[in-house]
């Protein structure tokens, strides 16, 4: 049984853990040289671009929720993309900025020059009701557990609050590999998975597509994956449990 994914052509995507994706970040960064920022350049704007595609619209008021690891990170720079195109982005953080990891402190740092500062907490509630969609980039794969503090608080908040959601990579409370949330989940109507979806993405509703951050296929050679390349001439495809040509 195909424990992974298809594309709409009836291409099979194979699917990886959490522990899987740690070792291909690991050996694209340091067997590969390929920069975190750079990876996280490519996952903004093809985030980016799903936003676009979603409200099928130029401009609109968008919320971005951020963490302070690579997941925030990716956030933040998609805030950044949608900004240049005239979006209204309102940003909203799970910590303080002094506590982000560097790369979503140096994509913060670049929001803030560019004159977007963090939504202060009092405004939080209203910068969820009020846009067109809010983004989810609080944890992704590097979830430990049931999400706590204020992650948990904006992941309860944005489930009560916004209009429609889409997550960057992997819902925020989600276990990436056993698909099971040990804690509060945020509600998502499309996830934008990264590189390779992960297993734990079989359980999720809503739409599923995966996105190109430009990881060589021999990066996943040692883990032993070697598959067909899926992503034609497109930098984010949608994939589904079945193969849907089969049906």
């Amino acid at each position: 049984m195909n424990e992974g994914f298809w594309t709409n052509e009836g291409i099979s995507v194979p699917a990886v853990t959490a522990e899987q994706m740690r070792e291909v970040d690991r050996i694209a960064m340091e067997d590969f040289g390929l920069g975190i920022l750079q990876m996280m350049e490519n996952a903004g704007r093809n985030l980016a671009e799903n936003v676009w595609d979603m409200l099928e619209a130029t401009t609109g008021e968008v919320t971005i929720l951020a963490g302070g690891g690579g997941n925030g990170g990716g956030g933040l720079c998609c805030a950044r993309h949608l900004h240049n195109r005239g979006f209204r982005v309102n940003v909203i953080l799970d910590r303080e900025p002094t506590a982000l990891g560097e790369a979503a402190a140096a994509q913060l740092r670049i929001l803030q020059a560019a004159g977007l500062q963090p939504v202060p907490l009092e405004e939080t509630e209203a910068a969820l009701r009020r846009v067109d969609l809010v983004v989810d980039a609080l944890i992704g794969y590097s979830l430990h557990g049931a999400p706590r503090g204020r992650a948990a608080e904006l992941i309860a908040l944005c489930n009560t609050c916004a209009p429609r959601v889409l997550a960057l990579d992997v819902p925020s409370g989600l276990d990436a590999t056993t698909g099971y949330p040990p804690g509060v989940v945020i509600h998502t109507e499309r996830t934008l998975t990264l590189a390779l979806p992960k297993i734990g993405l079989r359980s999720i509703r809503g739409d599923l597509f995966v996105a190109d951050i430009g990881i060589p296929p021999e990066v996943y050679w040692p883990l032993g994956l070697s598959f067909e390349p899926f992503f034609g001439d497109r930098f984010t495809i949608e994939i589904h449990n079945t193969n849907l040509t089969l049906r």
